[in-house]
């Protein structure tokens, strides 16, 4: 999540997600059943993509296929085919690939054990030669068409000018045709020019979890919508929309976090009881968890074009809201004329463990900044060697201090290893103080940076983050493509320095694995896990500081979307959009998308650092 606007009640919410990053398809897009799931990339590399097992070829769609359907009514298995396609092409929706399963569950299980395995992953593994009825073939209840219904303005962030409103009407489940719907939350903000283009912009922020609303004053004073209308969409899940995912139980798990070890197991254990609570209110009041998830997400925003009647529209993307785009241009491309992609989530690698990279990235080009500016290498030579010791430190010996908090007053706080860490995503934002800050803790002053940790933290803005939101996407889209030897590898790979207690917590998500446990959604098909491969125009926009979602990531999603253009702006933390450089490249992007203006881009530097008295703070 962002920190954005740090001193607004937004910004606080958004942090307290930890990353705005910071994707459970209920719809089994999987990948054919003769191949295994492809893993997670390789840092600096392709995917690594593992041999077919069983026999068939990977990939492929039903029109690649063979006739497939034997009877009116079944359809036989052939190499090629998902469920995710079947539905898609029998029932007219892949997002009903459930109905298929749940139909044929017993007929897919024994298929999968006859092949040796010892489950079918919820329908990931399908085998030729497999008999399956349709649900179509008999009388299908008719899903409940989307639509919008105008509607007064919130005013949670105040009065929205130049702005009409109203309510995206969807389905909560796709899966479940005639379940309840959801009313999301959608700002029309008109343009600042009288005769705009006529193809607007739809901004998708992240979290996930966090409510697009809250973005629009930081949008507008941009001047992203300088010559185009803004469509801005409040996702599932989040606070302006109907039944937002918010946990106020987790809200205060974090306020009290600034009291205890940040790495240690009980501080574990009441995040994961908090996430519990939240759950059994939530779905004690009939909310599905596990239809809040990138492929619904996705649907959602291709509901809204069509309903508003858009014919094209352009996508602007922030941090989580880059996975929800890289999945949206995939499974729905029509009508999609350029996409921006800010703070890069990469749907075949997000999990847990990926988030160290993009820390030591950022860690690695604040120090190599302080180098590179005169002053600040001459009054802190040392101050990556000396961060990194005192991690160490600190994991061994955490100390216990009193900060004074704006709206909070005297505050007890305790910082380990781990806080200190993950401290560093907060200056990232901030960075000018970032050597004075190290220095004067490690002379025995942690004053400055326990202040700074437990604002990030306090007064809160409780009940305005969707915690819940968070969970189910993270607990089904990336915890479950991972295991707890493959994160810990790659923590040790990017701060070799440091004590596993500490490399055992992946950046921003501590103990979300058990967290998980509580949260209880399903894993989601290895489909999405795909990569987004598209000629859509495509802009990667990264700041060299982003410690949540690092600039090599915008790299790496560009090699296989063959119209991009890739953007890191020196100095920039996490998300670009609000930055003036990186304002004037988006907008001259969407003007012309393969040829964006970006000759300001060489004249961003990172910030003096502050550079204290020698002396100041020694012992």
């Amino acid at each position: 999540m962002p920190i954005r606007k740090r001193g607004t009640a937004a910004a606080a919410a958004m942090f307290l997600a930890g990353l705005t990053m910071l994707s459970a398809v209920p719809a089994h897009g999987t990948p054919a059943a003769t191949t295994r799931p492809e893993p997670a990339a390789r840092e600096g590399g392709p995917p690594a993509v593992s041999r077919p097992q069983a026999g068939g070829m990977p990939g492929g769609t039903i029109e690649s296929s063979p006739a497939a359907n034997a009877t009116p009514g079944t359809h036989s298995v052939v190499p090629g085919n998902t469920l995710w396609d079947i539905a898609q092409h029998t029932l007219g929706s892949a997002l009903r690939w459930d109905t298929v399963y749940s139909l044929n569950r017993q007929t897919i299980e024994d298929a999968a054990r006859r092949h040796g395995y010892a489950s079918s992953d919820r329908g990931h593994w399908i085998f030729p030669g497999t008999m399956l009825s349709l649900p179509g073939h008999e009388p299908a209840p008719t899903q409940q068409s989307s639509r919008f219904e105008s509607a007064p303005c919130p005013t949670t962030y105040g009065t929205l000018k130049g702005t009409r409103c109203g309510f995206l009407v969807v389905p909560e489940n796709r899966s479940r045709p005639t379940g309840r719907t959801l009313r999301l939350a959608v700002a029309l903000v008109r343009s600042a020019s009288p005769a705009p283009h006529p193809d607007p912009i739809v901004f998708l922020t992240g979290g996930p979890g966090a409510d697009a609303l809250g973005n629009i004053e930081e949008l507008t004073e941009a001047g992203i919508n300088r010559d185009r209308d803004l469509v801005v969409l409040s996702q599932r899940g989040t606070l302006s929309s109907q039944r937002p995912l918010t946990c106020p139980e987790i809200d205060e798990f974090y306020a009290e976090r600034v009291h205890l070890l940040y790495d240690a197991p009980s501080t574990g254990d009441r995040y994961a009881r908090a996430a519990a609570r939240c759950h059994e209110r939530l779905t004690a009041q009939g909310d599905d968890p596990a239809a809040y998830n990138t492929s619904e997400n996705a649907a959602d925003v291709a509901d809204l074009r069509r309903v508003l009647g858009i014919r094209e529209w352009n996508v602007l993307s922030h941090s989580y809201g880059t996975q929800l785009a890289l999945v949206y241009m995939r499974m729905f491309p029509d009508g999609v004329r350029s996409v921006t992609v800010d703070g890069v989530v990469p749907p075949s690698v997000a999990t847990p463990g990926w988030t160290w990279s993009s820390m030591r990235e950022a860690f690695d080009n604040i120090v190599g900044a302080c180098a590179d500016q005169p002053s600040c290498r001459r009054r802190y030579p040392d101050i990556g060697t000396t961060f990194l010791r005192m991690v160490r430190e600190l994991e061994a010996r955490p100390v216990t201090t009193h900060v004074t908090v704006p709206q909070v007053g005297r505050v007890k706080v305790v910082l380990d290893g781990g806080a200190l860490l993950n401290w560093t995503v907060r200056a990232s934002h901030a960075p000018a103080d970032f050597p004075l800050a190290v220095d004067e803790l490690a002379h025995g002053h942690p004053e400055r940076i326990a202040g700074q940790w437990a604002s990030a933290w306090l007064p809160g803005s409780q009940g305005m983050f969707a915690h819940g939101m968070s969970l189910s996407v993270w607990c089904s889209e990336w915890v479950p493509f991972e295991t707890p030897a493959e994160q810990l590898a790659k923590g040790m790979r990017a701060f070799p320095e440091l004590p596993r207690s500490v490399l055992a917590q992946a950046p921003q998500l501590p103990f979300l694995r058990q967290a998980c446990q509580a949260w209880n959604v399903p894993k989601a098909p290895d489909s999405v896990r795909s990569v987004t491969r598209s000629s859509i125009p495509t802009l990667a926009i990264s700041g060299s500081f982003d410690a949540q979602t690092g600039a090599q990531w915008g790299r790496y999603v560009a090699r296989t979307l063959s119209r991009s253009t890739v953007v890191t702006l020196a100095g920039v933390a996490h998300g670009t959009f609000d930055h003036p450089c990186g304002a004037k490249v988006i907008t001259s992007f969407y003007d012309d998308p393969d040829r964006p203006d970006t000759r300001c881009v060489s004249s961003v530097n990172p910030v003096p650092f502050v550079i204290g008295s020698e002396g100041v703070g020694a012992s």
